[in-house]
């Protein structure tokens, strides 16, 4: 490779492009990595690292009022905004460091501009140098879309609602996913009046719509107005300078804020990938196969880029098999099975396996168990809200091949059940597990 000026060259530092940098560098290749924002990608700068942040600092609001049940002298307690977002930006700067530390360590060379590509082994840096490179993984992630309507740029993504100079009265969250749930519950908690929209008839449709008819349930009595088939039409700006949301038959909605939450798309413009002859689908996501590779031999991509399966540890993973395959002898392939995955909303849901509708079609001898409760603290705290468990049997073999949970810490519950999912195991041995008493993950081993 020694005619090349690198044995790989990545664009994107996120999670799949730096997790690809190091361990290619690890393996002996020569590494350079480009990057024109932050080190760290959307999930270290702009996404559920420091989502996640605001979801423990709107928790409080539940806690401290929850807290005078339990004993707790709460009064004169006060909520600022700023003090939030800045400890949270402090964090994710200090992470950038990190993740900038590894690259150095791993003697990774990162160029702190945008490249594109300029053919099979060659990039062109926005400063006007070209570099040639034996690989090129494309790592650049997706981008927050907007609806194609008069008046979208008056509203702003997820890119952005991080750095608000003030929360806002009213804020409009367009979208019916993981991002419009989470901030949807983030911004009720801290005080502020959530209208929760979508054009579909349906929220996170990608889980089980029990579990996510109860989450809808419960947000409306916090307070959230979830309102379904709601056609945006137009945004404009008032002359009080709040914001009009046109919804057409559906009615007008003011308000103060609009996030438009309705999907990411990969990021593919304008990087060349088109000239340099990479196939692309409708999507405008990067087409690649079993060990993420290109039509283009010399080409790779990673990570949401290619509209797989958008999660970070799907490209952390995705970018170590490649550098394996590639620079480690060791060629292997990801398994996309079984992946648990959460929404952080209030309270959290998450899933491992087929949905219930989906496991129907898939076992013909399906059970469904449920496990339907209050959690203890709420009980004491007076507060109403239920958790539900489902775990879903093939009556045929008795596997577990579904969990489906909404309820407090849903997410750290799952993580360890869905090792046994993945494994394979079975309800009988679930239901020899004994009960770790008294817990909510306890009644993943008592349902009967």
């Amino acid at each position: 490779m020694a005619e090349f000026d690198y044995d790989l060259f990545v664009i994107g530092a996120g999670s799949g492009g730096v997790r690809a940098s190091r361990i290619a560098a690890s393996h002996g290749a020569k590494v350079a990595v480009a990057e024109e924002f932050r080190v760290g990608g959307t999930c270290v700068i702009r996404g559920c690292v420091p989502k996640k942040l605001l979801v423990y600092g709107s928790h409080f609001a539940e806690d401290l009022a929850d807290a005078r049940r339990f004993g707790w002298d709460t009064s004169g307690a006060t909520f600022d905004w700023p003090t939030l977002r800045d400890n949270v930006a402090a964090e994710v700067d200090r992470l950038e460091g990190l993740y900038g530390q590894t690259l150095g360590n791993a003697k990774v060379e990162v160029f702190r501009e945008r490249a594109v590509v300029a053919g099979p082994n060659m990039v062109q840096l926005a400063s006007g140098r070209t570099i040639t490179a034996a690989n090129i993984l494309i790592a650049t992630g997706a981008w927050p879309g907007q609806p194609p309507i008069p008046g979208a740029e008056l509203g702003i993504t997820s890119n952005e609602v991080f750095h608000l100079p003030a929360l806002p009265r009213r804020a409009v969250i367009a979208g019916a996913g993981y991002i419009a749930n989470e901030f949807a519950g983030i911004f009720n908690e801290l005080g502020v009046e959530v209208t929760l929209a979508t054009r579909g008839d349906k929220m996170l449709r990608s889980y089980d719509q029990e579990i996510v008819g109860k989450l809808l349930d419960i947000s409306r009595h916090k307070g959230i107005d979830v309102r379904l088939n709601f056609p945006f039409r137009a945004v404009t700006r008032q002359a009080d300078g709040s914001l009009l949301v046109d919804g057409g038959d559906a009615g007008p909605i003011e308000t103060d804020l609009v996030l438009w939450a309705i999907g990411r798309v990969p990021n593919t413009k304008g990087l060349g990938l088109e000239a340099a002859g990479i196939a692309l689908d409708g999507e405008g996501a990067v087409v690649v196969d079993a060990y993420n590779r290109t039509n283009v031999p010399s080409i790779y991509a990673v990570g949401d880029v290619t509209n797989r399966v958008q999660l970070t540890p799907v490209a952390i993973r995705e970018g170590h098999a490649f550098a394996d395959t590639v620079f480690g002898n060791n060629p292997r392939t990801i398994d996309y099975s079984a992946i648990p995955t959460a929404v952080f909303s209030n309270p959290p849901i998450a899933g491992v396996g087929p949905t219930e509708d989906e496991a129907r079609a898939l076992y013909p001898e399906l059970k469904v168990y449920r496990s339907d409760f209050r959690a203890m603290k709420n009980v004491l705290a007076d507060r109403p809200e239920r958790a539900l468990y489902k775990m879903l049997v093939d009556g045929a073999t008795d596997r577990v091949v579904g969990l489906h949970l909404i309820g407090p810490d849903s997410a750290e519950i799952l993580q360890a059940a869905a090792i046994a999912v993945k494994a394979g195991l079975t309800k009988a041995q679930f239901d020899d597990t004994v009960a770790l008493h008294p817990s909510m993950a306890e009644e993943l081993v008592l349902m009967r």
